[in-house]
């Protein structure tokens, strides 16, 4: 039997290959590109490459989210840079913290990978306004994304200061960093038809900014096909094996694979499966390309108000192949290794010659890659959406799955197939999902609960009065969600009407109209109603009747944003807030109080007495009482607790509350919105993965709000006391909140006798056939496998969790136990020499299941 150290030696070996092929630390080197690939000091180079953005996580992790990165097959770490919280008052700037640009490319260049640096600086990333800074917007004559002098002068000044920023630094290649890529824009061919004349002379003017800035590497430019010379224009989407660039002088590159697909408010969880997404990157690579990025590895938080608009949720997860806490995501992050692997083993052949293609059927293709007339790899390809094939090649019957595609380092022995996944699977769609490995400190202890109610409406001396419905940004200037808007009426009788809202594009509606996103309507104080919009259309209206009583009588109405937009033609100028608002069923008809005088206040109360400030935990303002008032409209909660036992990331439960915001200990985690539930029906409970992927063809938690657990970084949490704030916006039982840390973790593993052997057991001219396949199993890294809680050997039935006997069974329990207990992985061969031969003539399978801890 081999060893559980046999797989250590395994994976160090596969690691030390990763780290030969990128750079040595401080070494200069040159980074040019031909028709085929980048090529760094002469060399041509297949790269994969994973987005990890720095301010979604914070530096205390970035080297465990690179480390894992880098095991994972990665080469190069891809990021944008985000101009408005580096610049957030214009010519002052921020590099501190989450926001350490520098820190960042220093600790992936530490573990030995590249970076491609996507300056922009329009990022898009779902985040708030797209990365631009707010007051860019109020530079009288600006017009953004087009041949405007003003919106140059300020792009090219930021791109100058982050590129002297990273020549000040030694951090480009040239310069023995690991930056090898540079990006200009981001994907404005998607909109440039929008911008005319104006449009295509921006994109000359941008490219001929970056070349300009000397940095030695080469500039890229994604979705954006009229990209000029020395430009690389690069493919953006969830396939590019179509993808042509515009120069035979230029390689094929992908700059955005979608791991998966972001997370809105009211929308079920989208999700891709591994065996698509791996097809889709094999069938890249098979026909050409060099370069792949995985747009995202990691998403990660969009901590305090950073998320795009509109309604973007706080979780960046895209169900990446690392979560959004940082834990590794089985099956995705091991089968995505597993094809990384398998593809460098092509990669001199890869880089020697243009592929030939041979038709193998009806959708079936090789491509075959020489390196010379008796060595080559090829890749075998069943783009059929149904049907699996047996194909013939070099003589020789393969299987090939429908939507598969099959991986021949040396054109003779299949080392990896997209469809068949072998690696280890977790159990849970989420780290916080099973109970049972969870522990659960509750903070439902009224007693302990403080509480401030807000004052609806105007308050404090800084609200100001004017003629008609203001613009919400162009008020608040993004310094707040939150906007009143406030007028009186005067009935002459107690008398129910109609209020009606209108709420467009990022307006709302009363008989309000809004610009998008979210209203709420106060009269006398009294919550009357409250209207929203979604993510695709951000417009809508209310139509509520209401009793005004006799005399005079105030209108209160508060409109909430979740984040400025940030994609789309022109979306700079998008809307928000109130746009009409009007009394219907009056005798005399309808009553347009859209051109009244209205009195604003930008922010609410609790945010002007700076009630998320931990320097105001102890101030006379809270309340605290005997009963807690719940489902109470803008009110805030805070509470004290002790720090939760371990060192691992921290999930704030929230499904008792309504929509609002929260802090600990200052820090804002992000916006709530647990009211918000999603369409009851669209979600498949085993999605299909063969044909083409949208972000619509695989949801989950339909019907169910699309967030409820909130991430608090560990580093966040101070050994001792801790402060939770949440500003309540709708109505909430804070009785229910806790804090949920892992205790443990379940994983399991399937493999059978005919499945291949591990592609890091692959030899040149070695009989790959005669490799035994192995179970693998691993925990996360200072956890040990402390028990199994399955393991057969035979016809084992059932998926991961719900494992059961077959009508052939070995009990493989000690062998496993004896191999795996008290080790941080182990791995099992799956052979009848290891494990017996219980059921002569019968295909057999190992099937385990264990439990990490601790």
């Amino acid at each position: 039997m081999e060893s559980s150290n046999s797989f250590v030696a395994l994976f160090l070996r596969l690691v030390f290959v990763f780290e030969c092929l990128c750079f040595d630390t401080g070494l200069s080197a040159t980074v040019t590109y031909d028709h085929r690939a980048l090529v760094i000091d002469g060399k041509r180079r297949v790269l994969q490459s994973g987005s990890i953005h720095y301010p979604r996580s914070t530096p205390e992790v970035w080297p465990e989210l690179i480390r894992k990165s880098k095991e994972g097959g990665l080469d190069v770490i891809e990021t944008y840079v985000f101009w408005n919280y580096h610049e957030p008052v214009k010519g002052q700037y921020h590099f501190e913290g989450r926001f350490d640009l520098v820190r960042f490319v220093k600790t992936v260049q530490e573990a030995g990978l590249l970076v491609h640096l996507r300056i922009g600086p329009y990022a898009c990333a779902e985040w708030n306004y797209g990365g631009f800074p707010i007051w860019l917007h109020f530079i009288s004559g600006i017009q953004f994304r087009t041949t405007n002098d003003l919106f140059k002068n300020e792009m090219s000044g930021f791109l100058s200061k982050i590129v002297d920023l990273m020549k000040e630094e030694n951090l480009f290649a040239s310069q023995g960093g690991p930056i090898i890529l540079a990006q200009v824009e981001n994907e404005y061919g998607n909109v440039e038809w929008a911008y005319g004349v104006g449009g295509e002379l921006y994109v000359k003017w941008a490219a001929e900014t970056a070349v300009s800035l000397n940095t030695s590497v080469p500039w890229v430019m994604c979705s954006q096909g009229d990209a000029p010379d020395p430009i690389i224009n690069t493919c953006n989407g969830f396939y590019c094996d179509g993808f042509t660039p515009n120069s035979p002088s230029k390689p094929a590159m992908w700059t955005e694979n979608y791991s998966g697909w972001f997370l809105a408010f009211g929308y079920a969880i989208p999700y891709r499966p591994v065996e698509d997404l791996a097809f889709a990157v094999a069938r890249f690579f098979e026909i050409g390309g060099t370069f792949q990025n995985y747009y995202m590895y990691f998403g990660g938080t969009n901590f305090g108000r950073s998320a795009g608009g509109p309604l973007v949720a706080t979780s960046y997860d895209y169900d990446a192949p690392l979560d959004e806490y940082g834990f590794i995501r089985q099956p995705k992050w091991g089968h995505l290794r597993d094809l990384h692997m398998a593809i460098k083993l092509c990669e001199e052949y890869l880089v020697s010659s243009e592929p030939t293609q041979q038709k193998l059927g009806l959708n079936l293709e090789a491509h075959i890659y020489y390196k010379s007339s008796n060595e080559c790899a090829a890749f075998l390809a069943n783009y059929d959406k149904n049907s699996d094939a047996n194909v013939t090649f070099n003589g020789v019957s393969y299987f090939l799955p429908a939507w598969s595609v099959s991986i021949l380092p040396d054109c003779k022995n299949v080392v990896f197939n997209t469809a068949k996944v072998v690696s280890q699977r977790n159990i849970g769609d989420h780290p916080f999902d099973q109970k049972a490995n969870v522990n659960e400190l509750s903070l439902g202890w009224p007693l302990e609960w403080s509480w401030y109610e807000e004052k609806v409406g105007v308050f404090g001396n800084s609200s100001f009065t004017k003629p008609g419905l203001l613009e919400q940004i162009n008020t608040t200037k993004d310094t707040s969600d939150y906007l009143w808007y406030t007028t009186s009426l005067h009935s002459s009788r107690k008398i129910p009407t109609f209020l009606h809202l209108i709420v467009s594009g990022f307006w709302h509606v009363i008989s309000v109209t809004k610009f998008m996103q979210l209203i709420s309507s106060f009269v006398v104080s009294l919550l009357t109603a409250f209207g929203y919009g979604n993510h695709d259309y951000a417009n809508f209206s209310i139509n509520e009747e209401i009793s005004f009583d006799e005399g005079n009588n105030t209108l209160d109405v508060l409109s909430m944003m979740i984040g400025v937009q940030n994609y789309g033609p022109w979306f700079d100028v998008a809307g928000a807030g109130l746009y009409a608002v009007a009394m219907i069923g009056l005798k005399n008809g309808m009553n347009d109080l859209s051109s009244e005088e209205w009195t604003y206040q930008v922010g609410v109360e609790g945010e002007y007495l700076g009630l998320d400030k931990p320097s105001l935990a102890n101030s006379s303002l809270w309340t605290q009482e005997s009963t807690l008032p719940v489902n109470k409209s803008l009110i805030w909660y805070k509470i004290s607790f002790f720090a939760p036992e371990g060192k691992g990331p921290i999930a704030l439960n929230l499904s008792g509350m309504g929509k609002g915001q929260a802090w600990i200990n200052g820090e804002s985690i992000g916006r709530y919105w647990s009211a918000y539930l999603s369409p009851s029906t669209g979600c498949t409970e085993n999605c299909d993965y063969r044909g083409d992927y949208d972000s619509f063809k695989c949801l989950k938690k339909c019907g169910q709000p699309a967030q409820t657990l909130y991430h608090i970084p560990r580093t966040w949490i101070h050994p001792g006391e801790n402060l939770l704030v949440l500003h309540e916006e709708l109505g909430g039982d804070p009785s229910l909140v806790s804090l949920l840390t892992r205790a443990g973790q379940d994983i399991c593993s399937f493999v059978s006798e005919a499945d291949p052997p591990p592609v890091d057991s692959w030899k040149p001219n070695v009989e790959f056939e005669s490799q035994i396949p192995q179970v693998r199993l691993a925990c996360e890294r200072g956890w040990h496998i402390s028990s199994i809680n399955f393991a057969s050997y035979g016809t084992p039935e059932g998926s991961c969790g719900t494992y059961s006997l077959g009508t052939c069974h070995f009990d493989a329990l000690s062998i496993v136990e004896k191999a795996c207990i008290g080790q941080e992985e182990c791995s099992i061969p799956v052979s009848l020499a290891n494990l017996g031969d219980t059921c002569p003539g019968v295909s057999k399978s190992l099937a385990i299941e264990a439990h990490c801890t601790v």
